[in-house]
């Protein structure tokens, strides 16, 4: 039996957890009229926060829904700064029951990964290995089966007003995605199938933690019953063999793992590489002897450098967002041989040259 742990909801509604979690959900937002508005009253809203958690009153709020078209379009759900304290007073409290059983292998989303990590990982494992299986999760997040991650998380959480407070969190989220999710049937599957609640907003802080804890499973079939090597950045994965037929056996292994998370992966996304042939992965195109950056991740930059040029000059963006937004690109551009095309930009924007000093 997989150990549980009990009593964490005393810790998550706990003040000085509360007022932490506020510190870690306002970093780099304090701008924002809503994190200010909620600042300005700092202890009676964490003290009412802190009271209707502990009485049972709380209620998460509604969600602002917009869309990103940056690398993809993509719809961004985001949570009240109220909610989002709460989510990082959560988070702060059960991660680590999770983070000790994550596989070393998952890079998204933890301290210490992250996609600089993720791609020096991956092209040592495409000098190793002759061949790769490159497998994307279709509609990830507008799949995420509410019944599925609450039995999951039941798993090792034992202490029920948390699950409850997990639930709330979910049910919060249910059908924000649903325009973006196609219905899948299953074996056993009955007309009510339709009606299951899913869907994770891929803005909240739970969702991202929560998608690993959804896909531990996954890595655990790679490294423990495949026993292959293997990359994962969020629902983008790697998987390295010396033969192909070992990686049509994973591919079939994955499918059937999948389903059983009611998940399918992405027809087209989802193929088997030469390692020699390079693979695009975490917004690089990997090499086993060098790495470039993909075509779309430069023009959308340069789409992005005239736009910002254009606000900045009519005084409608700060002259410190828009060197955190190009130091940001340049240190991800710096991850790959990007040399000549960094000094090709600055020469062609001297704009870039005077905010990029």
């Amino acid at each position: 039996m997989p150990k549980s742990f009990t009593n964490l909801f005393p810790q998550i509604a706990n003040f000085e957890n509360l007022y932490v979690a506020w510190e870690s959900a306002r970093r780099g937002k304090r701008r924002r009229p809503d994190v200010a508005a909620f600042e300005r009253h700092l202890e009676p809203n964490l003290l009412r926060l802190e009271r209707q958690l502990l009485d049972g009153g709380y209620q998460p709020g509604r969600y602002r829904s917009f869309y990103i078209r940056e690398p993809k379009r993509r719809e961004i759900s985001a949570a009240p700064f109220r909610d989002r304290v709460v989510h990082h007073a959560l988070v702060r409290v059960i991660e680590p029951i999770f983070e000790a059983r994550f596989s070393n292998a998952s890079y998204a989303c933890r301290v210490g990964k992250g996609t600089h990590r993720a791609a020096d990982h991956a092209q040592t494992l495409l000098r190793r290995h002759r061949y790769l299986l490159k497998a994307d999760i279709a509609q990830f997040f507008p799949s995420i089966d509410h019944r599925v991650l609450d039995a999951l998380l039941s798993r090792h959480i034992a202490c029920r007003p948390t699950l409850e407070l997990c639930r709330r969190i979910m049910a919060s989220g249910d059908g924000i995605l649903a325009s973006e999710y196609t219905l899948q049937l299953f074996p056993e599957d009955d007309l009510f199938a339709a009606l299951r609640p899913r869907g994770l907003p891929i803005g909240n802080l739970t969702s991202q933690f929560w998608a690993n804890v959804y896909l531990n499973g996954i890595d655990t079939l790679i490294q423990r019953e495949l026993r292959l090597p293997h990359v994962r950045y969020c629902d983008d994965m790697l998987i390295f063999a010396d033969a192909k037929p070992t990686l049509h056996a994973a591919l079939a292994a994955l499918h059937e793992r999948a389903a059983r998370l009611r998940l399918t992966l992405h027809p087209v996304k989802t193929r088997i590489y030469a390692a020699e042939e390079g693979v695009e992965f975490v917004g690089y195109r990997l090499f086993r002897d060098h790495r470039r950056l993909r075509r779309d991740n430069v023009r959308l930059f340069v789409r992005r450098l005239r736009r910002q040029q254009r606000a900045y000059r009519a005084g409608r963006l700060p002259a410190d967002r828009l060197h955190a937004s190009l130091q940001s690109w340049i240190a991800h551009a710096k991850h790959a041989d990007t040399y000549r095309l960094r000094s090709r930009l600055l020469r062609a924007h001297p704009f870039v040259m005077e905010h990029s000093t």
